[in-house]
């Protein structure tokens, strides 16, 4: 089914051609119809499956049909993310999608100074792509007006609530108007998801391209048992002697990543690190150097890995495993995008057979275990028990709850 049979106009669809694109993915090919039906839309989705431009399109579309308000541009759609790189990514989807169309977008997130985006909305804007905190900084200081939105997403939402961004999404619905259309898109579907849908929409469609909480069929998953001490070690040979260029790296914290991108770095392996701490110029520059070579690896925490797009990105490797079993699914599938495959390696010691047998459970299916010759761990080494935190910054995990003023730099 080309892209011209879901009833997009003419401009978007001289943009999707200008993209590359001739035929919409599963959960565009399904979701695109019934946004442009107005009705609510809850999608379970995993990244790769080209989620963001089944809400985009669909919302640029509907746009265009209805003329603006008189005057300077009022906020017609609003999109929340729960980080910056995220943010970053949807605002250059939208604007991607709609060159041709005269809607101004724009992007609120901290870690910059807020001056600027005040200056910006004061001109006026129709689409706005933000992260909570940031968007509620702008409304705290009545910068920006949210009356006549009639478009609200809530991009990968499951994240946001495990960032602890619930009482913010509350704040700003209670802002919107109640006539609007909403749509809500979600990796993964758990109970508080499911709380969270039956409060803000209404009669949705359900859009599932994937069975829920499992992870994608691109991509190859193996288990690679090592003992802690000498994961950095098997690491570098994994590399090395698979000749990798590209690989993304995950750790349970900043400090962990800070440390094992500097390890890398002296076994001569360009790396770079991407953490909450890093000022967000940082952040953009690692990303940067990461899509165009100039570093091999990338190592980051959960939440600073969120927006990383790159259709083929080849290897994804857990150095340590995660503590909460739906972040596995959502790190895996930075890799196997857009129709391509992937390959997924954990390095699990004995401290985290109890987080691996919480994978399993959650994905339904045994990983294959495969011992690197010369790498088998040392059975006399007895589990030594992990912290399991679910906030503060430890593990990389910031959970918003006092509000910190806008010029420290807010999500």
């Amino acid at each position: 089914m080309p892209f011209k049979q879901l009833g997009l106009s003419e401009p978007l669809l001289r943009a999707i051609k200008e993209q590359g694109y001739s035929e919409p993915t599963p959960v565009q090919k399904e979701a695109i119809p019934i946004i442009l039906s107005k009705r609510d839309v809850l999608a379970g989705a995993q990244t790769g499956t080209g989620k963001t431009a089944g809400f985009t399109l669909p919302m640029l579309e509907l746009l265009s049909r209805h003329k603006p308000h008189a005057g300077k541009p009022a906020v017609r759609a609003l999109i929340l993310t729960p980080t910056r790189e995220l943010a970053a990514q949807v605002a250059e989807s939208v604007q991607l999608y709609g060159k041709f169309l005269p809607f101004k977008s724009m992007v609120i997130f901290g870690g910059v100074k807020i001056n600027p985006q005040i200056v910006a909305l004061r001109k006026g804007v129709d689409i706005i792509i933000a992260t909570p905190g940031r968007l509620l900084d702008h409304v705290s200081q009545k910068t920006v007006d949210l009356s006549k939105v009639d478009f609200l997403i809530l991009d990968e939402a499951d994240r946001m609530l495990d960032m602890g961004f619930i009482n913010d999404i509350r704040k700003v619905l209670a802002i919107l108007p109640q006539t609007r259309q909403t749509l809500l898109f979600s990796a993964t579907f758990s109970d508080e998801i499911k709380k969270l849908t039956d409060k803000i929409l209404k009669s949705p469609a359900l859009v599932e391209v994937a069975q829920r909480n499992i992870s994608s069929s691109q991509v190859t998953q193996v288990i690679h048992p090592v003992d802690k001490e000498r994961k950095r070690e098997l690491l570098s040979h994994l590399i090395s002697k698979g000749d990798w260029k590209q690989v993304l790296v995950f750790t349970r914290t900043k400090h962990g990543a800070n440390r094992l991108a500097d390890q890398l770095e002296k076994d001569g392996i360009s790396a770079a690190a991407i953490h909450g701490n890093k000022s967000q110029n940082a952040r953009t520059k690692a990303l940067a150097d990461f899509k165009d070579g100039t570093v091999r690896v990338l190592v980051a925490t959960d939440i600073a890995a969120r927006g990383i797009d790159i259709d083929q990105l080849p290897h994804v490797v857990n150095y340590e495993l995660p503590n909460v079993p739906e972040d596995y699914v959502h790190r895996i599938g930075r890799t196997g995008r857009a129709g391509h495959n992937g390959e997924a390696m954990s390095l699990v010691c004995v401290d985290e057979l109890e987080f691996l047998a919480s994978i399993e459970k959650l994905i339904k299916k045994d990983i294959h275990k495969f011992v690197i010759k010369g790498f088998a761990p040392d059975p006399s080494i007895k589990a030594e028990p992990i912290q399991k935190k679910r906030g503060g910054g430890s593990n990389g995990r910031a959970r918003p709850s006092n509000r910190a003023p806008a010029s420290k730099g807010r999500r």
